[in-house]
């Protein structure tokens, strides 16, 4: 196979210059003279240019807090699975997914970088850190000086729900929302628009610990837990309603038309996430919007970004926006 030192000699100029021409190198000032005798040199020696090396595919893990069937339960998770899967393919990156009974088979691969989606102990992330230092959250930020995380504004996304309700009129705001454990059971997580929703309420002079209510992030405990609320203030039961989700918002409403409490006519209710059947249900429900599938694209952006060399963690809060349909 001819080589270009073969056309040099043949054409009689330098290696560089029939590196450069054959590379169409726009720098290159040469006669048209010599273009010819090399081309016409390359020709002859029956050259074929190397084909270009692809680059291999960049391989990252998702590590993912939530079963399949947990999934199909809160499409918040699902969304963010949605928009990882999305910018990976287009980005043209080999993704692997992985729960976390099965972190030690990571181990076993190369893996350049973790996608970590959901909530994760302290001791959990030291198993994550095992496989790779790049490292981005999902949902949680377990330590901001050293991991990068992408997590949603719950706490703007509360005082925007609250500050709409006062322009309303309402001064009795009652809340029900869940909390959630570690999957290795070592404490539990705390939610951001609980936390909230008590700081923004006691600096109001409104804070009232029998209107709060907490179970699981489902329909059923959202269900539960409105019937409870009407069972215990009866008449005096507030006149608005913050649902930590969408799912919880939606059992409440259940409760809400079984007992004949018009919505929004005697209590005002929003969720959040604005999930797909939020606007088909009756009333159709005011929510919080919550960009998820932005959240699961700039992880993956934002790994590339370490991949490339960042060394500086950041954090990113994915703003949200009011939702307003019938039920608030």
């Amino acid at each position: 196979m001819a080589r270009i030192k073969d056309i040099a000699e043949k054409a009689g100029v330098s290696i560089s210059t029939v590196s450069r021409v054959l590379n169409n190198d726009p720098s290159l000032s040469v006669s048209d003279d010599t273009k010819k005798r090399i081309f016409e040199a390359a020709e002859a020696l029956s050259y074929k240019k190397k084909a270009a090396r692809k680059p291999e595919k960049i391989k990252i893990a998702l590590v993912y807090w939530y079963t399949e069937q947990e999934e199909l339960n809160d499409l918040y998770y699902l969304s963010i699975r949605m928009g990882i899967e999305a910018r990976c393919s287009m980005k043209n990156i080999r993704l692997t997914k992985y729960d976390l009974t099965h972190l030690e088979e990571m181990g076993k691969e190369q893996i350049q970088g973790i996608i970590a989606v959901g909530k994760f102990s302290l001791a959990q992330v030291e198993k994550l850190l095992s496989v790779t230092p790049n490292i981005v959250f999902v949902d949680c930020s377990p330590d901001d000086n050293r991991f990068d995380a992408v997590v949603a504004d719950f706490e703007k996304a509360t005082e925007k729900v609250l500050t709409y309700f006062t322009e309303k009129g309402h001064t009795q705001i009652g809340f029900i929302g869940g909390r959630e454990n570690y999957k290795d059971a070592s404490a539990t997580i705390e939610d951001p628009r609980e936390t909230a929703f008590r700081r923004w309420m006691q600096a109001a002079g409104r804070w009232n610990e029998k209107w709060v209510y907490i179970g699981a992030f489902s329909t059923e405990d959202g269900y539960r837990l409105m019937n409870e609320a009407v069972r215990e203030h009866g008449d005096a039961l507030p006149t608005a309603f913050f649902a930590a989700n969408d799912a919880i918002a939606i059992g409440c409403l259940k409760a809400l038309a079984e007992n004949n409490i018009p919505v929004p006519g005697r209590v005002s209710l929003i969720g959040v996430n604005d999930i797909s059947l939020s606007k088909y249900v009756f009333p159709p429900l005011s929510t919080v919007k919550v960009y998820t599938e932005l959240m699961g694209e700039t992880a993956v952006d934002t790994l590339l970004e370490r991949l490339e060399g960042r060394t500086v963690a950041k954090k990113i809060f994915i703003a949200s926006k009011l939702v307003c349909r019938k039920s608030g």
